[in-house]
């Protein structure tokens, strides 16, 4: 479930940059302050959107099924109060309910083996979530996926209409589906996703 990103953890002790991912941005802009704020990141990677929360006073959950990018980030972001970094498979895990003002799940999970599972990872994330608090949500989706960089990769690809229709009971503060082109540091080899991103507020009731 690492999504095959082990080599580039191994290879590249920050893979993932220290930039936060754009809709984290839009989330901080969004709500003003985190201060204060319980945050999941699941599917953490090396903890470049948990070590940017944790600098404007969130405490977060870091949680990502790699030892590899664990440790990274421990490394990379050793002087950032306010993280507790866990290795674990989030399908395993027991998430506390109505907890977390913010889950973020990016790039989590295409990496699940199978659509049942990603949409009940979902439904633990939301399940998880404070009433009025925030889904981040950035995947690959079913459109154009270029994965020369992803060798013995096979992810599992939603439409961007199933991730909508899963947030409909949520108000959705910002969605797209637009082509993400990269290249990884340890191949070197440009590729293109296309990326479903999606911020959400849980409905209060």
């Amino acid at each position: 479930m690492s999504g095959g990103y082990d080599d580039g953890y191994r290879d590249c002790p920050c893979f993932w940059g220290t930039e936060p991912g754009s809709l984290v941005k839009v989330l901080c802009n969004h709500v003003g302050s985190v201060r204060g704020f319980a945050v999941l990141d699941a599917g953490c990677g090396e903890g470049k959107n948990a070590a940017f929360l944790a600098a404007g006073g969130a405490v977060v959950d870091a949680f990502d099924v790699s030892v590899l990018a664990i440790q990274n980030g421990r490394r990379h972001f050793a002087d950032q109060v306010g993280i507790r970094w866990r290795v674990g498979d989030i399908r395993d895990s027991g998430l506390p309910q109505r907890h977390y003002d913010v889950v973020i799940a990016y790039g989590l999970l295409h990496c699940l083996p199978s659509a049942a599972e990603l949409r009940d990872v979902i439904t633990r994330l939301q399940n998880a979530t404070r009433p009025s608090g925030y889904n981040v949500i950035c995947t690959f989706n079913d459109r154009r996926q270029e994965l020369q960089a992803h060798p013995g990769f096979s992810p599992t690809l939603l439409s961007h209409a199933d991730y909508v229709a899963a947030y409909a009971s949520w108000e959705i503060l910002k969605e797209s589906d637009l082509d993400l082109t990269e290249r990884h540091p340890h191949n070197n080899l440009e590729h293109t996703h296309s990326m479903t991103r999606i911020l959400a507020r849980k409905v209060s009731l």
